[in-house]
């Protein structure tokens, strides 16, 4: 089976619209298939898709949704995973696009260009990400890649341990370090063809938006102490910018590390953070450079709803 798209669900009413736009993909009905996650304690409602063939439910009893993920993908068949939150869908022929690009690429994480909605479905920003290979730096900086357009390689998902469902990784940023965990060891694949419409704004969101620059900080750490971190930065830092941003973040870790009284951590981060100045050979003399060393970094989804004039978390501040 090609493909497996696990919706997690506390019964909102947008549930069906999820389903329907997986199961209307234009691919033989046997290379896809569609698992919906109960979390929400209760019966969902009857629907016509709940009668298809090609979707299975399963129930996890008020969990969180990094555990209703997980469930999902213990018992997917397909070689590529996709996660869907029941209050986003997919587009036409987008299944047929990742498809395109999967066969022809050895990614581990094969994405498109997606759409950022309101709660009325009315369009804020389309994005069209152009990360490919190894985009590690990228996903450090929180440029997202929402899994609602991607496609995971099973094998990749489970060899990473899957979603983080503990601490303030149960209720944000999950699809965020995973996406970090993974880019550190796999490369990326896309296309430009936009593949599916995500809802946006703290309003009728689940998401705990309070605790998401603990989570951020968090992921980010874990991140850094992986094995060869920062040879993996290094070669994905492909401009003068991006090598400045190496700077940046031991540095920021640095400070975090020895306001939490880890002093050898510290002192670690501070030799990494030497190390990507020294390293960055010719592009130290760039204002560029100096500009990823120094300043914060914007993301494209933050840029592109600020110039929709949309505000995107109205009660959470993105600095």
């Amino acid at each position: 089976m090609f493909c497996s798209t696990i919706i997690p669900t506390i019964g909102r009413p947008s549930l069906g619209r999820a389903v329907e736009s997986v199961l209307s993909q234009n691919l033989p009905g046997d290379s896809f298939e569609v698992i919906v996650v109960n979390d929400s304690g209760e019966p969902l409602c009857d629907e016509a898709w709940q009668h298809s063939d090609q979707v299975r439910i399963i129930h996890t009893n008020r969990h969180n949704r990094s555990v209703a993920r997980n469930a999902g993908a213990a018992i997917a068949k397909g070689r590529y995973l996709h996660f869907l939150d029941d209050d986003d869908w997919m587009l036409p022929g987008a299944f047929q696009s990742l498809q395109s690009v999967a066969k022809i690429s050895k990614a581990a994480w094969v994405y498109g260009a997606f759409s950022l909605v309101d709660n009325a479905g009315d369009l804020i920003a389309e994005i069209s990400p152009e990360e490919e290979g190894n985009c590690f730096i990228q996903m450090i900086y929180w440029e997202w890649i929402p899994i609602q357009a991607s496609l995971i390689k099973s094998e990749v998902f489970f060899a990473r341990g899957g979603f983080d469902s503990k601490g303030p990784f149960s209720t944000v940023f999950q699809d965020t370090d995973l996406s970090r965990q993974i880019l550190r060891y796999y490369e990326m694949a896309r296309t430009g063809e936009i593949v599916s419409c995500i809802r946006a704004g703290d309003v009728g969101s689940t998401t705990n938006y309070g605790a998401m620059f603990v989570a951020n900080r968090l992921s980010r750490e874990k991140s850094l102490s992986l094995p060869g971190a920062f040879s993996r930065m290094r070669a994905s830092a492909n401009d003068a910018y991006w090598h400045g941003r190496i700077v940046y973040c031991y540095l920021a870790s640095l400070m975090w590390n020895w306001q939490q009284r880890r002093v050898l951590t510290a002192a670690s981060r501070g030799t990494y953070a030497l190390a990507g100045g020294v390293t960055a050979g010719r592009h130290l003399f760039s204002a560029d450079f100096w500009r990823g060393a120094i300043k914060p970094h914007f993301n494209r989804v933050r840029t592109a709803v600020e110039a929709a004039n949309y505000n995107l978390l109205s009660q959470t501040s993105w600095e």
